[in-house]
């Protein structure tokens, strides 16, 4: 699943490119992946411009002038893919991984008033968008319930251990998983934080240090905000609004290195283990139950 780097990333990407245009036309394949009345559809997105684009947590918002908003959840295999208009020349980037769209796996199709497409690919559907009143975003049970950005300006090392310590009985790596604590932290930045902060993910919050949450906190932000700046972290299906893939597996430390040797100590392999349900990656020297 896109974690909030690969998000922030989309976002950034359709700030550039979808601010401005006309929404023309709307099609989609499947009611689960765009569960909206067509009176709604027809009244408040046909003719609607784009005001701004969003993100909270993993969730992108698209503003409306009809003061509607698109809620868009990408899930494990959602892509949203910007195709058309000079910008793109013949209608894709050079380095675009996107041959032709739409294609088997786009679920939604918007034209632009300029000729230009937005395209909501998803292969296993898990995916949505969502049309409601921009007044009642706030409403909706995840955000309410969802925990503080990690890497907005004014939220301090002390706030992010507090939040933290509501789950002292919780592994480390549980309470990073966990949205209702941070926002959009998911298993790649949980590894490559905890490795960072030297961490065992099976440490119990109640065990950590006000020193150690500060460098965790301090971690997280830099490998978030690195993975911004490197387009994200591919996997098989992530690709950004241009259609391309991040690289920031390529500064990765610990996440898939199995087998490989901790940057810290050459002669240590990197290890995989199950921790909160998900596949764990750490250094057994660095990292200390």
């Amino acid at each position: 699943m896109p974690e909030l780097p690969e998000v922030e990333t989309v976002r950034r990407g359709l700030e550039k490119l979808i601010i401005g245009q006309v929404i023309k036309e709307a099609k989609h394949d499947t009611e689960k992946s765009f569960p909206n009345a067509p009176a709604d559809v027809k009244e408040f997105l046909i003719g609607a411009t784009v005001l701004d684009v969003r993100r909270r947590a993993k969730v992108l918002l698209i503003d409306l002038s009809s003061e509607y908003s698109l809620v868009i959840h990408l899930k494990m295999t959602g892509q949203l893919v910007f195709v058309g208009d000079e910008r793109f020349g013949a209608g894709h980037p050079s380095d675009s991984l996107i041959n032709e769209l739409p294609d088997k796996s786009t679920r939604v199709t918007f034209e632009f008033e300029d000729g230009s497409y937005l395209f909501f690919n998803d292969q296993r559907k898990f995916g949505w968008m969502r049309l409601m009143p921009t007044i009642e975003v706030p409403n909706i049970n995840f955000m309410q319930k969802v925990g503080p950005e990690p890497l907005e300006a004014d939220f301090t090392w002390q706030q992010f251990a507090e939040r933290f310590m509501r789950r002292a009985r919780t592994s480390i790596k549980a309470a990073l998983l966990d949205q209702t604590v941070v926002a959009g932290v998911g298993n790649i930045y949980a590894d490559e934080s905890l490795w960072g902060a030297k961490l065992h993910p099976k440490r119990l919050v109640g065990s950590i240090t006000k020193a150690e949450f500060k460098k965790l906190y301090i971690e997280l932000r830099t490998v978030m905000n690195l993975a911004i700046e490197k387009g994200g972290s591919s996997n098989q299906t992530y690709i950004n609004a241009e259609g391309k893939k991040g690289s920031y597996m390529d500064f990765a430390r610990v996440f898939r290195r199995e087998g490989l040797m901790c940057p810290r100590h050459p002669d240590v392999e990197i290890i995989k283990l199950k921790v909160a349900g998900r596949g764990t990656h750490i250094c057994p020297l660095c990292q200390v139950e």
